[in-house]
């Protein structure tokens, strides 16, 4: 099988190359920022209960687990004029910009919910090998200032989207007429705004940065043919066969660290889930989704999630330094420790500008999650899967986001009494025990 490398002399790895690869991801967080901070308000909307909501979701955990590993293993056997992992991203914000303009506009739950799943199946076509790409095309020094760099993005992205629907409502001055069932127009135009930026960063990064062929491009060419002569059954099985040997077989680093990660993502899905109609319910005190305060207070959710994006653009820059001194496990112990204070905070506040002190504590974790636990895996993974490892590596995303959906309803509706605000500090128990399994990853190839 082929291993498509480059010397690692070659790789490019100053700022502007890294700013060029990375900046697709400013394109691919806008999109997933609109859908954090907007869906469980859509679903409300158009007459959601609370405990209906994490099963809403369950389209997205799902898509993600489907297709990660597929799109990664693909992408490391691809080889076109216009890369390797650059199709796909360009393939997938095709898709997601054109579901980014239909959402606003779907007419029933249900709609929404199958739009949601398809808008998520594109996005993690896009987003899966931008994680490989930044390995591929830096050496190992730069790979850090990389992710890193992602995370700037990340965060950008974020903020700008995050806070649209509020722009739109009170600096642009949107009237909505608040009516039963209707998505606001402030929603609606961000999410228009949203398909553009979606597509337009992808193509600055798949036009701006070229990718390396294969070192063996006749060996590479052989076995590609090699592949096309077998039959279709063939190929799926003999390539099954060799996901699940690699899957069993992974990195004991990867296991450590992929432990982190399941317990980390339950606490970020359930401040996804509730924290924007937390903000309307609990701490604005709305009990009507048609009414003016119900709005006001899942706009101030989003900008509450801009801000928090704000702090991870900002911190992030501060990472690379931080590792460097005490360690990568360290760093992403350390910053999960504060996020997880600051959800358990939000049971304590209940003034508005208030929210901004979490929000500050989730933005510095954030900023960790997104970049830490990439750059200590890529260090321990073989080079010619790096795609498919990565692929794997986010099942531990997925994987508690489905059993959330399943089955937080019920916790949700039995035990939490549809306290939406309780749910957002056990998200805050989840990244603190996240961050005390970080202390245990052996991560001895620091920098």
């Amino acid at each position: 099988m082929a291993t498509i490398i480059t010397n690692s002399k070659e790789k490019p790895s100053g700022f502007w190359d890294i700013w060029n690869m990375s900046f697709g991801f400013f394109g691919i967080q806008f999109g997933w920022a609109l859908q954090m901070a907007n869906m469980s308000p859509i679903f409300e909307y158009l007459g959601s209960k609370p405990d209906e909501i994490p099963m809403l979701w369950l389209a997205a955990p799902l898509s993600g687990l489907i297709i990660q590993p597929i799109i990664g293993y693909m992408s490391d056997r691809t080889w076109t004029p216009l890369g390797r992992r650059k199709p796909y991203f360009l393939i997938g914000a095709i898709l997601a910009s054109t579901i980014l303009i239909l959402m606003p506009n779907a007419g029933s739950l249900w709609m929404a919910a199958g739009l949601l799943w398809i808008l998520d199946a594109s996005i993690n076509v896009s987003m899966e090998p931008f994680r490989a790409f930044i390995a591929d095309m830096l050496p190992e020094k730069a790979q850090t200032r990389g992710y890193s760099m992602q995370t700037v993005f990340i965060g950008a992205g974020a903020v700008i989207a995050s806070c649209l629907p509020w722009i739109f409502t009170h600096v642009v001055g949107i009237i909505d007429e608040n009516k039963a069932g209707v998505i606001p127009m402030s929603v609606r135009l961000s999410f228009y705004i949203g398909a553009i930026a979606f597509l337009g960063a992808v193509l600055w990064t798949v036009y701006s940065t070229k990718e390396h062929p294969p070192q063996d491009m006749e060996k590479f060419l052989a076995e590609k043919n090699t592949a096309s002569a077998k039959g279709f059954f063939e190929n799926i099985i003999s390539s099954t066969k060799e996901i699940f040997h690699l899957v069993f077989n992974m990195p004991k680093v990867m296991r450590q660290i992929s432990l982190v990660q399941f317990f980390t993502w339950p606490g970020l899905f359930l401040m996804w889930f509730y924290f924007g109609t937390a903000v309307a319910h609990d701490v604005l005190g709305a009990t009507d989704t048609k009414s003016a305060l119900y709005k006001e207070g899942t706009e101030w959710g989003g900008i509450c999630f801009g801000f928090y994006s704000l702090v991870t653009f900002i911190f992030a820059f501060f990472l690379p330094m931080i590792s460097k001194n005490i360690g990568r496990k360290w760093t992403h112990a350390l910053c999960l420790t504060i996020g997880a204070f600051g959800l358990i905070s939000v049971g304590f506040i209940h003034d508005k500008y208030a929210l901004f002190f979490p929000m500050t504590c989730v933005g510095i974790a954030w900023a960790s999650i997104l970049s830490m636990p990439y750059s200590m895996l890529v260090k321990h993974i073989p080079s010619e899967n790096r795609g498919l490892y990565v692929g794997v590596f986010n099942f531990f995303i997925v994987l508690p986001e489905i059993l959330a959906a399943l089955f937080f309803g019920w916790v949700m509706n039995h035990i939490l009494h549809e306290n939406r605000v309780s749910a957002v500090m056990l998200g805050g128990g989840f990244l603190l025990f996240a961050a005390l399994l970080a202390t245990f990853i052996h991560d001895e190839k620091q920098e």
